[in-house]
């Protein structure tokens, strides 16, 4: 059948998370080929049609500026329809957090318990239980962000829920510097990190300049130049020092067992072995080596 636009009830739009790249993909199909799968309408007695599946859909026609829309009506009370229609969708898993939403519609607007609702989803009371925390626990204005897709639902879930729970008013303010940038997960993540364990100035300079954050952190991890072979020498010849050191400190304090004595000698004459061979080297280049006379003796003033 066909419904006009504004004849259509769209109370569960806040159920669904936004995708920017999808809604760009259907406004595209529609405008080329036109509606080819009609949207699921309830039929709800005294009301009017109440949408339950072609959000996108909807809000894409209306862009275009078409005034109806092919649907196809479903005879079901209403929570079994929120459900069946759930269970029927299959392009993409919903997140966690879009799952909570739909629980807490049902519990709260239809009087179901948790317990009843994992078992309509065939799942166990501590997975509707989780999604009903997550919900309550993450500020309905982060929530927001990730209905409209300026948050990532997964750096919600992992990253903004623990700060959220230690400080509600700082998980708001990260949310909304993020959000503003629309940055990925992973970024998030990084902020959410920077935030914990950063100063106030840190904090600060992540709200106003969270780029200027992350490229720092990406500096840090990127793998620095490897030294010249003088500053590798240096750094060498500064450890054996130290470990000949430690070497001798270890044998004046006679801590050497009778069964180890013949093992620590072959070492031993094997480290003896190389360092002859290194300071003959360091003979040849660093000790005797000058600016050499025309007869070719280096030592010739």
């Amino acid at each position: 059948m066909e419904l006009e636009l504004h004849q259509l009830d769209l109370r569960y739009q806040a159920l669904r998370r936004r995708s920017a790249r999808k809604e760009r993909s259907v406004l595209a199909s529609l405008s080329e080929i036109g509606q080819q799968v009609p949207v699921v309408v309830l039929e709800v007695e005294g009301e009017r049609p109440v949408l339950l599946d072609g959000y996108k859909r909807v809000r894409a026609l209306e862009r275009l500026g078409k005034d109806m829309v092919h649907a196809t009506t479903w005879a079901l009370p209403e929570p079994d329809a929120l459900i069946l229609e759930r269970l029927m969708r299959n392009a993409e898993a919903d997140s966690p957090l879009e799952q909570g939403w739909l629980l807490r519609e049902l519990c709260e607007r239809f009087g179901l318990t948790p317990t009843e609702v994992s078992k309509r989803f065939d799942k166990s009371p501590s997975w509707a239980s989780r999604r009903l925390a997550l919900v309550s626990e993450l500020p309905e204005s982060i929530q927001e962000r990730v209905r409209h897709g300026q948050l990532v639902a997964h750096a919600a879930m992992k990253h903004l829920v623990p700060l959220a729970r230690a400080n509600r008013e700082q998980a708001e303010r990260l949310a909304e510097a993020c959000g503003a940038r629309q940055l990925s997960s992973r970024e998030v993540g990084a902020l959410c990190a920077a935030w914990r364990g950063g100063s106030p100035a840190t904090r600060e300079l992540i709200l106003h300049s969270p780029e200027v954050v992350l490229r720092a952190q990406e500096e840090v991890r990127r793998p620095k130049e490897p030294a010249a072979p003088e500053e590798r020498l240096l750094s060498d010849f500064t450890a054996l020092s130290g470990i000949a050191r430690r070497a001798c400190r270890l044998l004046r304090e006679g801590g050497v067992r009778d069964q180890s004595r013949e093992e620590l000698g072959r070492a031993a004459r094997s480290a003896h072995a190389e360092m002859d061979s290194l300071f003959a080297l360091c003979r040849k280049e660093l000790f005797v080596a000058g600016p050499e006379h025309q007869d070719r003796d280096p030592r010739a003033p």
